[in-house]
């Protein structure tokens, strides 16, 4: 296994916003588009694989949980395992995540001295594509494993289908000045976790040291609880589908999907991204990196 050391890994995330920066628009709309669909599908899975193993305390102490043990930690860590598929396979396919790129695109303007504008630019076609990739994938779900149709068309939710519209409804409920400070931490948390886990998939060349450099990290931000804004593109519309399929009620819709999440959790993604990552790193290791060129 090839490892590389700090400075290198730096150095290569640097050259890997360089190249980012120089696609045209077209394609970063279409490489955002295929890296939303791919968080999507870790966000299905998760919901899938968490749905009925959350329980109160009193039905864990009453012993009325089917075999004999789950918990809401337990559900955290299934939502956790399952969720790195999607930037995995971002990571090694060369698709584009806006969360991802509000680190290494900054990284190359320190470095290679591109324009902020041209920074700016990518995170606008990336996120964008992104939000198409991510609400495709939540209709697929809430057509497809979420519901049951009957024969003259009528949807009926599923168990998978109440999970992902709780999970929804969870994400809309910051509320007030508390509510948004607590999202934006979150926020920040995620994304410098997400980031750390880019260096670390960076660090290695080969498949295998990539998929655990990747895993750890991921799983760690969504077993902690934390927000990501990307992925939140797609539980949210999931829910909201879902609802609108089978007249299930949610909190969420798609005002507050905006206004009580995403706006806020994209704040603190970039500040969790560039500051907590690209910025430390790059004081960290610039000398070393200056004397490498």
């Amino acid at each position: 296994m090839v490892f590389h050391p700090p400075v290198a890994i730096v150095a290569k995330a640097g050259d890997a916003g360089k190249y980012k920066v120089g696609l045209p628009a077209w394609n970063m709309v279409l490489r955002g588009f295929m890296s939303g669909a791919y968080i999507a599908m870790g966000g299905a899975l998760a919901t899938v694989c968490s749905t009925g193993i959350v329980y109160s305390a009193a039905q864990i102490t009453a012993g009325a949980v089917p075999g004999g043990f789950a918990s809401a930690g337990m559900s955290q860590l299934i939502l956790g395992a399952v969720f790195p598929v999607g930037l995995i396979i971002t990571v090694l396919t060369g698709a584009e995540l806006f969360t991802g790129d509000a680190m290494l695109a900054p990284m190359a303007a320190f470095i290679h001295k591109i324009s902020w504008n041209q920074v700016l630019n990518l995170w606008l076609w990336v996120y964008i594509g992104n939000l198409i990739g991510s609400v495709v994938w939540a209709y697929i779900c809430a057509n497809g494993p979420f519901v049951s149709f009957n024969e003259a068309g009528v949807a009926t939710i599923t168990a998978f289908g109440t999970r992902a519209i709780a999970i929804a409804g969870a994400k809309v409920s910051y509320v007030g000045m508390m509510g948004m400070w607590s999202a934006f931490l979150k926020a920040i948390a995620c994304n410098w976790l997400v980031n750390l886990a880019i260096l670390l998939g960076i660090c290695s060349d080969d498949m295998v040291g990539k998929f655990f450099g990747i895993w750890f990290p991921i799983m760690a931000f969504v077993s902690s609880g934390f927000e990501h804004s990307i992925a939140n593109m797609y539980f949210i519309p999931a829910g909201i589908f879902t609802s609108m399929l089978t007249g299930v009620p949610t909190t969420a819709n798609w005002i507050n999907m905006w206004t009580s999440n995403v706006i806020v959790v994209t704040l603190g993604n970039i500040v969790g991204a560039l500051f907590f990552v690209g910025i430390i790193y790059w004081v960290a290791f610039r000398k070393e990196i200056a004397a490498l060129k």
